[in-house]
């Protein structure tokens, strides 16, 4: 696991980060996040910066983690309705939309075989965070369910990222 020292966060957003409206612009940055289109900085970065540019007392750790599971619920709910309202191939025609169809057919098979607990699972994982909202908004699934299984497996997630931060104290990269 290699570190990312506090400068490589964009000056903007540290500056964002010291305001008062910390916990409004991390909620930004996290329904960005879960609509994957969080392009200026690392996802797993966001909780982590978060941690140590506003702190990191059990309070307002437990207020960035519920506003970051908030925030990338709310980013992957919009992105599921996207999805089912346009379709899949509206979505992969957008820029913003980093996956491949090739690799959107493998999380296909990952839902298909796992149903909504791979919604959950995949939210706990690297670099694939969020994509199986793409086949769980083309599929028949309830979007409460969605909803729920999305806000389970970012809590995991979020809650792991800040751990990991806690136990370092610095802000932990994954790539």
């Amino acid at each position: 696991m290699a570190l990312l020292q506090l400068e490589a966060v964009p000056p903007w957003l540290e500056a964002l980060f010291a305001s008062d409206l910390a916990f409004v612009v991390l909620l930004g940055i996290c329904i960005l996040e879960g609509a994957m289109m969080l392009r200026f900085m690392p996802s797993e970065v966001v909780v982590p910066a978060a941690l140590a540019l506003i702190g990191s007392s059990i309070p307002t750790l437990l207020t960035i983690v519920a506003v970051a599971v908030v925030g990338t619920t709310i980013g992957q709910l919009v992105l599921f309705v996207l999805v089912r309202r346009a379709g899949r191939d509206y979505v992969l025609q957008k820029r913003w939309f980093p996956i491949t169809e090739s690799r959107l057919e493998r999380f296909d098979g990952w839902f298909n075989r796992w149903g909504g607990i791979a919604v959950s699972v995949s939210n706990t994982m690297l670099f694939v965070r969020g994509v199986l909202t793409v086949p769980a908004g083309l599929s028949e699934m309830d979007p409460r369910r969605f909803t729920a299984l999305s806000a389970i497996g970012s809590l995991f997630f979020q809650s792991l990222l800040a751990a990991l931060y806690l136990i370092s104290g610095r802000v932990p990269v994954f790539f």
